[in-house]
């Protein structure tokens, strides 16, 4: 399968689009605001960006509800300014992903429109009886229809990957609505990437097939849908939100991100915080708190499991967090600690995907209302995603994006502030970003060696740099030796060649 040449090199910038900057003073983010802003990501050093779903959307699920694929909704703006603002970042050296959500639509997409008024449309997944899960028919169509995630948000049908007498519902996956969605997948996507975009990030890519033992079906959905891509436009990329990167790269995802959320353990024995989240979701201590009782062995484990199974056809992807879990500055969890874990973030051989606002800081934002779908109360038991989708702070005073209510702190963190700071958290992302796309050894085709695997976590990138970070409260001294210069750091000394490190601290050293 072709890998385009550009994603080893990738540094990812996630913007929610109502969140990050306006440009017409209607307290919600656009298009425009984003392309206003490209000098600050290119002065950054970010080179690729994913938008969360600007498309038509009743916003029950905050654009996740999509009610017309082809069309940019009003509130960001129109398809000449996704035009624009693409070719903007372009010649900025600056590639754009969309967010595609390709399991279901909105309640309101004329597909479901139709199917619900229609029994012989099999575009979505209809049970003639009550089933679990199933919701009733707002339409003419007798019967009930299977949501993916929240009510309005039905199931687009791909098939089964085993049928059932009991349920006979359940379709094949080569029946006629599973391959008339297989087409509009591809149809949506060549239509956006013959209008510039990079590529899409998939969002639950693990979802379409039901009931897909070892997505054996699924995998070959989207592999069907990789062969006519690296035809088509050999150049655009698949992200996927799966979180086992060795199922979904084989499946045909060019990437997979290490996520919070399934059966893996690598991102959450990082970051998770038990005071934010539900407690339940991760019972034990993450690596990054300060209390220094954490482990990376879980992390290494699953990294180096899903290493061995995709090589080269494919890359991991780690972010800062996202908009559908804690911010990385979280309640225990410092900004100075947040320094660490940016640290190794940008230095380990993963591709690095920078949540807006993380770069300076921002605080997950407890209480807020829920907005748009912003509260899960199922599984996650209220945990309300509002406190990580606040407006990016510009300036130290209200930002001109009113779409949630800003940091109350006097103190805030701030892009104006931090951008004139050498010793600021901005500048630290700046400065590691560029000695990461300067140096290939700190990139994804970089060697990596485990110098310690606890407090402090000091490894070696390719033959000439040593990495050590030490988030927790207490200080380190440790009789690992280490040799070179330290190109940036704080909190770290190195005497007759032994490392000492403060709490909270972190260095890289380069020979």
């Amino acid at each position: 399968m072709a890998m385009p040449a550009w994603l080893a090199d990738a540094v990812l910038y996630q913007i929610y689009p109502q969140s990050f900057a306006d440009s017409n003073g209607d307290g919600i983010g656009d298009l425009n605001g984003i392309e206003s802003k490209l000098d600050y990501l290119a002065w950054l050093g970010v080179n690729t960006v994913w938008l969360n779903p600007c498309f038509s959307s009743p916003m029950r699920d905050a654009g996740y509800d999509v009610a017309d694929y082809y069309a940019i909704d009003p509130r960001y703006g129109s398809r000449d300014d996704l035009a624009k603002l693409v070719d903007s970042a372009s010649r900025k050296g600056i590639r754009v992903l969309l967010d595609l959500v390709a399991g279901h639509t909105s309640d309101q997409h004329e597909w479901f429109v139709r199917s619900a008024d229609d029994p012989s449309d099999d575009r979505y997944v209809w049970a003639a009886e009550q089933a679990p899960g199933f919701e009733p028919s707002p339409g003419r169509r007798e019967g009930f229809y299977l949501p993916n995630f929240f009510p309005v948000q039905p199931a687009l049908n791909f098939g089964y990957g085993r049928m059932n007498e009991a349920e006979p519902w359940r379709q094949p996956v080569d029946a006629p609505g599973p391959r008339a969605n297989r087409q509009a997948l591809r149809d949506i996507m060549d239509y956006w990437l013959r209008t510039g975009v990079a590529g899409f990030r998939v969002d639950m890519a693990a979802s379409l097939v039901k009931d897909d033992p070892g997505k054996l079906e699924t995998g070959a959905l989207w592999r069907e849908l990789r062969g006519w891509l690296d035809h088509a436009h050999p150049n655009a990329a698949l992200f996927s939100e799966w979180t086992q990167p060795e199922v979904s790269v084989p499946a045909g995802f060019h990437a997979d991100f290490f996520l919070h959320f399934g059966a893996s353990q690598a991102f959450r024995s990082l970051f998770h915080n038990g005071a934010v989240y539900d407690p339940t979701f991760r019972p034990r201590p993450c690596y990054f708190d300060a209390a220094g009782a954490g482990s990376v062995s879980e992390f290494l484990a699953e990294w180096a499991t899903a290493m061995t199974t995709i090589g080269d056809s494919g890359y991991i992807v780690l972010p800062t967090s996202n908009h559908d879990y804690p911010r990385l500055v979280a309640a225990a969890r410092t900004a100075e600690q947040a320094r660490a874990a940016l640290t190794f973030i940008l230095t380990w051989p993963t591709l690095p995907a920078i949540y807006y606002g993380d770069e300076i800081g921002m605080q997950y934002q407890p209480g807020l209302p829920d907005l748009e779908g912003s509260v899960l109360r199922l599984a996650h038991k209220g945990w309300n995603r509002a406190g990580s989708r606040t407006p990016m702070q510009w300036e130290r005073t209200d930002p001109e994006v009113t779409y949630l209510p800003p940091d109350p702190s006097p103190t805030r963190p701030n892009v104006a502030d931090q951008r004139s700071d050498p010793g600021s958290t901005l500048s630290l992302v700046k400065e590691l970003i560029a000695l990461r796309r300067s140096n290939p050894e700190l990139g994804t085709t970089g060697t990596v060696r485990i110098i310690n695997p606890g407090y402090p976590f000091v490894y070696r990138r390719g033959d000439r740099f040593t990495v050590a970070v030490n988030p927790a409260y207490q200080p380190a001294h440790t009789d690992i030796p280490v040799t070179g210069t330290r190109v940036l750091g704080e909190g770290v000394e190195v005497r007759d060649g032994v490392l000492s490190m403060a709490g909270e601290s972190y260095a890289v050293f380069a020979d």
